[in-house]
């Protein structure tokens, strides 16, 4: 019948739609109306009235303006300049030590604000000077500060995770905890990486100078470093330690981390009435992109499922005899194709609802899986063409940093996340270690 397979068409259009340049929430927000105006005439607009007013209700959704606000607040404060400047001094004379502060800075930013932009601005246009400077090769330098940057994808506090969770209908905090340790291990990967072609190509990574780490360390090293470090350590310890302790919801917390970062600002010296209105419009903007999406998605979601999407692709996987393992490894490739086109946001509210309840029928640890796409939607930042990261700090880069050049300097990158990928796929348990401690 060819009724069966309409919820399957729906996707498919609202795909290639998105793929001819169409606004995602006003793509799946329109088709979604305009097939529940057909199949349930005008009532489809008070059950959708409903569905939304639940999503919105959403408490948990409260934390993803409070970490946007946050992050660009923190990007406005100078805490990132002064971390990479410190940084690249204490690990400047080791080959490859520049690309390995830059690695470290980008955790620790990720760990604080989770906004991947403005990360990315902020190290291409301090780090990648001085490392092109100093004699890096182009390809390490820029695939170094692109993939550090994304960190904040899958690194506590991430708003990827608190949308993650609002899709799976897991607990936020459980995802945050979950995500400590692959995101540490991420980084020790890129390091590791970093430490083995400096090695084995010292020419593309080579260390400063006697004189120059001389000059760092004889004009009050020490005070500079515990400015540097101090700062975003007790934001960290705010915001994230009162998640894994308990005391703090995620939504709690991003409200103590929005007011840290506004104190944060002010101990710099850089707050000021201009700088809390370019934030405020800042979050604003990118808080109603991200819900204008959600609305479109809650709108598809109660279609598709009314006309039995989720049934027909239980069927279709049961016949196919696909086990749950076969199932999640065609999900994750959907996710990782889909990044190369797609926003992560965008996959995160089409392709995330229509599996969720299958993997939850299945009998899968929800978290699990969403840890696995979040790492999974750290490579959508990458990946080209449509690679989010790339763009950003090609628009801060010397003209003589060609595209090419980007490209190819992220591929090891790309390799290491899904080798961490594939780890935390054989070994689940680096994934459930620290919710079952806290448990």
């Amino acid at each position: 019948m060819i009724s069966d397979y309409l919820p399957l068409l729906l996707f498919a259009l609202v795909f290639v739609l998105i793929l001819f340049g169409y606004p995602v929430a006003f793509t799946l927000g329109g088709l979604s109306v305009l097939a529940g105006v057909i199949i349930y005439d005008l009532d489809f607009f008070y059950l959708l009235s409903l569905r939304i007013y639940g999503t919105m209700h959403n408490f948990v959704l409260v934390a993803v303006p409070l970490f946007v606000f946050m992050g660009i607040m923190l990007e406005k404060s100078g805490l990132a300049e002064s971390l990479l400047e410190t940084m690249s001094h204490l690990f400047g004379r080791l080959k490859g030590g520049l690309a390995i502060s830059v690695v470290i800075v980008g955790g620790m930013l990720a760990a604080s604000t989770g906004i991947v932009g403005a990360t990315v601005i902020t190290m291409g246009l301090i780090s990648l000077p001085t490392m092109l400077k100093k004699g890096y090769s182009p390809e390490l330098a820029t695939g170094t500060i692109a993939s550090s940057g994304t960190l904040g994808q899958i690194i506590p506090p991430s708003v990827v995770l608190v949308l993650l969770g609002s899709v799976l209908n897991v607990s936020v905090g459980d995802l945050f905890t979950a995500a400590l340790i692959p995101g540490i291990l991420l980084v020790v990967m890129y390091i590791l990486y970093i430490v083995i072609k400096a090695q084995l190509n010292p020419k593309s990574a080579p260390g400063i100078t006697q004189e120059e780490s001389d000059h760092f360390w004889s004009e009050g090293a020490w005070k500079r470093i515990i400015h540097a470090f101090v700062l975003p350590f007790a934001l960290i310890l705010l915001v994230l330690g009162s998640i894994f302790t308990g005391i703090a919801s995620p939504t709690e917390a991003a409200a103590v981390g929005a007011l840290g970062a506004i104190g944060l600002t002010a101990l710099q010296k850089k707050l000021n009435f201009g700088i809390v209105k370019e934030v405020m419009r800042d979050t604003t903007f990118l808080t109603c992109m991200v819900f204008m999406i959600l609305v479109g998605a809650t709108s598809f979601s109660l279609v598709f499922r009314a006309m039995g999407g989720d049934k027909i692709l239980a069927d279709m996987i049961t016949q196919a005899g696909l086990s749950p393992n076969m199932f999640l490894i065609v999900v994750l490739l959907v996710v990782f194709v889909a990044g190369f086109f797609i926003d992560f946001i965008e996959i995160i509210f089409i392709i995330v609802p229509v599996a969720a309840p299958i993997f939850s029928a299945m009998g899968i640890d929800l978290v699990w899986i969403g840890i696995l796409i979040a790492l999974n939607l750290q490579t959508s930042f990458l990946t080209p063409p449509f690679g989010f990261a790339l763009f950003y700090l090609k628009g801060v880069a010397p003209p003589e940093i060609k595209t090419s050049q980007l490209y190819r300097g992220i591929v090891p990158f790309v390799i290491i996340q899904v080798i961490l990928l594939i780890m935390v796929i054989v070994f689940p348990e680096i994934v459930s270690f620290l919710p079952n401690l806290n448990n």
